[in-house]
């Protein structure tokens, strides 16, 4: 199980996770294997998030996955935490930096200089992996199942 996974900082090895769920192709998951990235995100989310809520100083609230087309991540005032289950497509330093950018919001509800600032104090490679995402992000939000 993925939560037994020993990690090593910022990303480590995701015991084979982005390998199962590499893209073959373009195709979109089928209901039955987004419903089996949920439930594996889950507790890739919750361990990223306890690993890296201490480097950032805050503590959290509710951790929710879901399969969303427009964002990676979100935070609530309340100090819940959103992620998208795809995230788990990309190389583990991607997940990571949205994992980090979603903690620093829990100090800084905006996108101001010091809020990078954190970001990069606790991830200092956030922009090579948040470009890699802008790049890559749409083959990922390609795979959703068209509704």
């Amino acid at each position: 199980m993925v939560k037994d996974v020993p990690w090593i900082a910022p990303a480590g090895d995701m015991g084979g996770v982005a390998e199962r769920w590499k893209p073959a192709g373009k195709a979109p998951l089928t209901d039955a294997e987004l419903s089996r990235l949920k439930a594996e995100a889950a507790g890739v989310f919750r361990d990223r998030v306890e690993h890296f809520a201490p480097a950032v100083g805050v503590k959290y609230g509710r951790i929710t996955v879901r399969a969303q087309r427009t964002r990676w991540g979100s935070c609530s005032a309340k100090g819940n935490l959103n992620f998208n289950c795809l995230l788990l497509l990309a190389p583990p330093e991607v997940l990571d930096s949205v994992v980090v950018h979603e903690l620093c919001h829990l100090k800084e509800l905006n996108h101001s200089k010091r809020f990078y600032n954190e970001v990069l104090r606790v991830f200092p490679e956030y922009r090579r992996w948040n470009g890699w995402l802008r790049e890559n992000g749409h083959t990922l939000m390609g795979r959703l199942p068209k509704r």
